[in-house]
This record gives C-alpha cells, structure tokens and sequence, in this order.
C-alpha cells in the first residue's frame, strides 16, 4: 500500500527499479534525492529513511553524506543518517541567500576533493521533491567546482532528473537568475560583498484592482523569508503624463537592470491617489512610494504580489499569485567591478517573467504589466549605519560555517500549518482594507498529499553512468534479510496506455490527479455513458436545464 502511495504522489516518475526509491545520479559523484521521512504519513509516499541509509550504504560504505537544503525541517534526525549531513535550509520555491552559496560549494568541494577525501565518495542533495533547490545547489556545484557552463548543467540536471515532456529540473525563474550569479561570481574571483539596501520606490505599469505588493528579504540566516513592508494607500501615487519607455528588450529575458542615473524613471508626475479607484481597463501607472524607509538586511530582495477580489461573508477571492527575487550585488555588476557594485540601480520585470504559484508557472489572472524596483545601499549618512561583509569562499582545509537546522520534526507538521500562497478563497481583514480592494490573512486548507503532488511530477532515477537500471541486486539490502519483497510500480511512459497492466495516474496542471486509467488491471473497471442502458446519459449532462437536485430528467419525461 505504501508504495502504491508513493507512486501515486510521484506521478509519473520513475521509482529506483531495485529498491523502489526516488533518486539519481546527476554525475557519478553526486546524488539528487527527494526529501526522506521517518515519520508517518510522510514516509509512506515519500523515501523512508532507513530504506535510503541501508541503499547508500550498499553501494558506497561510509563514503556518502547528505546535504539538505529544507528550512521546514527535514523530516529525520541527524542520528539517523549517522551524523553524516549538513544542513544548509532555505524555504521552498526560492533562491538560497546568496551568502549561503560559498559555503555550500566549499563544504561540498572539501568532501569530494578535499586533502583527506577517500575515492569514491559521494553528496547527496535534497529539498522536499529533489528538483528546485537540490538543482539549484547540483548546478551551482558544476558550474563552480568543475568548470562546467551554465546551460551544460542545466541540461545535465533536467536529462537525469525529469522525464522528457515534463519541463526543466529546475525552472522557477528566480533559481535560474541565482545560477547565472554563481556563474558571474565564478568568473571573477569568487568575491560576494553583502550590504544592507533600501527600497527608494516601486514603479508598476499596468496595475490592475485589489492587487497588494510587499518588499520581503530573508532572515535567521536564511531560514525565513520577512514582509519587511506592505504598500498601503497612502503611499500609493498615479503617474500622469506619458509612460517612460521600458528598459525590457525582447534578448533579455523580460527583464533588465540599470544604474538608476541611466534610468528614465525620474521623469514622472506624480498625483497623490485619495481613493482605491477602479482602473482595469489596461490599469495605471502607479509609483509606491515608503512613507518610512524601507532597509533590508541583505542584498537577497523579494517583491511579493497577490490580487484579490472582494467575496461576500467576509471573504476574498485570491486570483492572482507571483513574486520575483534579484540580488542588488550581482545587478550593480559587483563581480565585474572587483566587488565595488554599484551604489543604486533599477530592477525590471514583466508579469510574464516574475515566479509562480509554488514554483509553477502558474500566476491566475494578469495583476499588472511590468515593475521595476528602486534600490539603494544604505550608506550611514541618514542615521542607518552601513554595513558591509565581504564573504569569500573558504579555501581547502580552513573550517567551513554551516547553517543551523531547522527542527527535523517541523516537516511532519509543516504540510499542515504552512501559509503557502495559492489561488481561491481566503479569509478577509479588516486591518488591511487599505492595502487593496480586498484583503487576507490566510489561505484556505489544502491535503499535505496535495502538496506534494504540485512538485512531483515528471520526476525519474537515474544511476552514475545515465542509465536507469542499476545492475545491482541491492534489493535484499534494502528490505533487510527475511523481509518480503515489496513490489514497484513501474509507471506508464505514455506510449502504450492500452498495453500496461499496471494502474496509472494522469497527472494535470500542479500535479493533480484527473484521472486513473485503469488498462488491464485486475479489479478496476471503465465505464461510460455509453455503458447506460439508453445511452444518453452523456448527452443529458450536457444541458442543465435537464437537471434536477438529485435526479436526471430524460427529454421523454419532461
């Protein structure tokens, strides 16, 4: 039953064809994992821990460790992997802390190619599904450490991850932006300096009704993401005249970045907007501006945006989902300027590039055009001292920080209790009536196996060389002596529906379930309209005016 559970989560991904399990082999010294359990529910559609340790025990000894990157908590205790794990958490669907990365190349470097490493050993990356965040880290590993180029880890990443048809490993525009950094930071001497920066103003084009826009950045070394500030209405100001032109061209990707001096944003008029008007008709051009200054700890700056629509009994209707993260180190081009980046500059994006619902790219209903962000580094000259880290990466033998975990137990809870941004019916707040139309407090509940479903899908194994069945009987050392063995479901690739036995699930948009074909399979058994005795029961579906609470009304009877 269990792994009839794990199949359905996994949608159409291939499990280990030995032992059942959910990796592979992005080279032959590095393994992509989705996050193990010990814990239930979890580790019945997700690797159990045991069954994992005794496989890598199987095929490497002692020479394997773990890097995890969950900051809703791993879901094991470190004991249960032997102490061999280092934890190095940032939240789901999101970039690391920029400051993370040296750290996390090194400490992996040190491990694989360090003065004491032993031949054949090897990482093991996971987040929660092994894709956005353990690619991330795999990547960032090649390009870094191994020379590799962009687009070549990338490729390599998505071959041995995903199933062809399903989409990129890592696609969450924001983690591909933080992969091109840790190339530019490669190029140039591997130098980050980390400063505080202020949010001057927020220019958007095109804002439609009841849309609401945060400035967020990260804290407790990552592990959390803060609302530094929410724009409300009177910080809110109509642009009037004509709209300076886009710095978007269509070769850079939906976005670009510019010193704030080469800016044309400085031209505006600006009226002061009394009133939350409706404008949806192609919607305004609007300049937020911070009635109190707006310093984020880091470079790391997220800009969070949600649209709703006012429903009745204290209700609202969430129809629009996205954010966008950029590091203003790597935008005022501090790796090509020998650290010294640029003391302010302008980040532009469209709607269509910004990231997605839960690391989709699915956004719901246009909430705007394009925005662009004001930024400057606090420079201590308005009573907010500056502060400045030059973090470089550790050399081979110097002792590596790690991050401090979070609490592995969190992640049997997490599925329950997380806030996670998603479209539909929210609770509304008066508190926050000013912000938009119609504002929320939290999202209405949704099943943990639903969760997991959204980043499962079109997932596969893969060994050290490519190839995705291992010639290795590891089958008894993974259920253990005297234990039966456990059947894998190997699922349909799609091309002979009709010939497999085997149940599989049709997985939608988000991963959702929409449907089992059945095949052949013992017990399960099709049926349609047609199967009615009078077969119309398809075609009186089809008008509701036929319809009846409870009961079906045949053109015969009306």
């Amino acid at each position: 039953m269990a792994s009839i559970l794990r199949q359905i989560v996994a949608g159409p991904r291939q499990k280990h064809p030995e032992a059942g399990l959910d990796l592979c082999y992005v080279t032959d010294n590095i393994i992509a994992t989705s996050g193990p359990s010990s814990t239930f529910p979890q580790r019945a559609y997700r690797n159990p821990t045991n069954a994992l340790v005794k496989f890598l025990d199987y095929k490497h000894g002692t020479n394997w460790a773990i890097w995890e990157f969950r900051a809703e908590g791993t879901g094991y205790p470190d004991s249960e992997v032997y102490g061999r794990i280092r934890h190095y958490p940032w939240p789901d669907h999101h970039p690391p802390p920029f400051a993370l990365i040296p750290n996390i190349m090194a400490s992996m470097r040190d491990w694989l190619k360090g003065p004491d490493t032993k031949v054949g050993r090897v990482v093991v990356v996971h987040c929660k599904a092994g894709k956005g965040r353990s690619g991330t880290a795999a990547c960032s590993y090649l390009i870094s450490e191994e020379g590799w180029a962009v687009e070549d880890a990338l490729f390599r990443f998505t071959t041995r991850r995903m199933r062809s048809g399903f989409g990129a490993g890592v696609s969450i525009p924001s983690q591909l932006r933080w992969i091109r950094y840790v190339d530019e930071w490669t190029k140039h001497r591997k130098l980050y300096v980390e400063r505080q920066v202020e949010i001057v103003e927020v220019h958007v084009w095109g804002l439609r009704d009841g849309v609401k826009i945060a400035v967020e950045g990260y804290i407790d070394e990552g592990r959390t993401i803060k609302d530094f500030h929410t724009f409300h209405q009177h910080e809110r100001f109509i642009v009037e005249g004509t709209d300076p032109t886009s710095a978007i061209s269509p070769s850079s990707n939906n976005e670009s970045s510019l010193p704030l001096s080469d800016s044309k944003l400085q031209s505006f008029d600006l009226q002061h907007q009394d009133t939350l008007k409706s404008v949806e008709a192609g919607g305004d051009a609007v300049v937020f501006r911070p009635s109190q200054p707006i310093i984020l700890p880091t470079n790391d700056i997220n800009i969070d945006l949600e649209r709703r629509n006012k429903a009745a009994y204290g209700w609202t209707m969430v129809t629009s989902v996205a954010h966008v993260w950029f590091n203003s180190f790597f935008e005022g081009q501090g790796p090509q300027n020998n650290g010294n980046a640029a003391s302010d500059g302008v980040f532009e994006i469209a709607w269509d590039a910004m990231d997605g619902i839960k690391g989709s790219a699915r956004k719901g209903t246009k909430a705007l055009d394009r925005l662009a962000v004001v930024w400057s580094v606090v420079d201590g000259t308005r009573g907010t001292p500056k502060l400045t880290q030059t973090i470089t990466e550790p050399r081979e033998g110097e002792l590596v920080p790690e991050t401090k975990a979070a609490d592995w137990k969190s992640a049997q809870h997490s599925a329950l209790t997380a806030i996670e941004k998603d479209l539909g019916l929210r609770s509304a707040s008066p508190v926050s009536m000013d912000v938009s139309k119609a504002s929320s407090l939290r999202s209405s509940g949704s099943s943990p196996q639903s969760k997991e479903e959204d980043q499962l899908v079109g997932v596969k194994t893969h060994g050290p060389d490519g190839e995705e069945h291992i010639a290795h009987d590891v089958g008894a050392a993974v259920r253990g002596v005297g234990q039966p063995a456990v059947t894998v479901l190997k699922p349909d690739l799609g091309m002979s529906k009709a010939a497999s036995p085997v149940p599989t699930a049709d997985v939608g948009e988000g991963g959702q379930i929409v449907g089992v074909d059945s095949g052949s399979a013992a017990g399960i058994v099709k049926s349609s309209s047609d199967d009615l005795s009078d077969k119309k029961g398809g075609e009186d579906l089809k008008t509701s005016e036929q319809h009846l609470p409870g009961q079906l009304v045949k053109e015969d009877e009306k």
